[in-house]
């Protein structure tokens, strides 16, 4: 098969600094390189890998426009798009994380799989799973 990873997810957002907030601050990625691409936005990384594209919606959509490739429409939730998941290393951190900052989340375990996930939504809807290892 001629794919070897897979490289990074886009979130389209009205608020590039609160979604790139958002990861940084919950997720823990961090900031990186973002080469000019004619619109606002970030690659936020996890290890060396830049995992996340943050784009503002409108320049996003006029700049995709202008090149003839076709752009996700806006609708409630994420539509067949479901979820994108992360692995982690330390539960108890992100539970004690998202209780500080008053983040909702859904927990549930998988015993069977020795395993611990959760899920929560970023600020655009987007819903995140985190699996952990126990």
């Amino acid at each position: 098969m001629p794919l070897n990873l897979m490289e990074h997810y886009l979130v389209l957002t009205d608020d590039i600094e609160q979604t790139r907030g958002f990861y940084l601050e919950v997720l823990g990625l961090e900031d990186g390189f973002r080469p000019e691409l004619g619109f606002p936005g970030y690659w936020l990384y996890l290890k060396a890998i830049p995992v996340l594209h943050i784009a503002e919606w409108e320049t996003y959509t006029d700049h995709s426009n202008k090149l003839g490739i076709p752009v996700t429409t806006r609708a409630e939730g994420t539509g067949a798009f479901d979820h994108i998941a992360f692995n982690g290393s330390d539960p108890d951190a992100m539970l004690s994380l998202l209780d500080a900052q008053s983040i909702p989340y859904e927990r549930n375990d998988v015993p069977h799989a020795k395993l611990v996930q959760l899920f929560l939504n970023d600020p655009n809807g987007v819903k995140i799973e985190m699996n952990f290892a126990v």
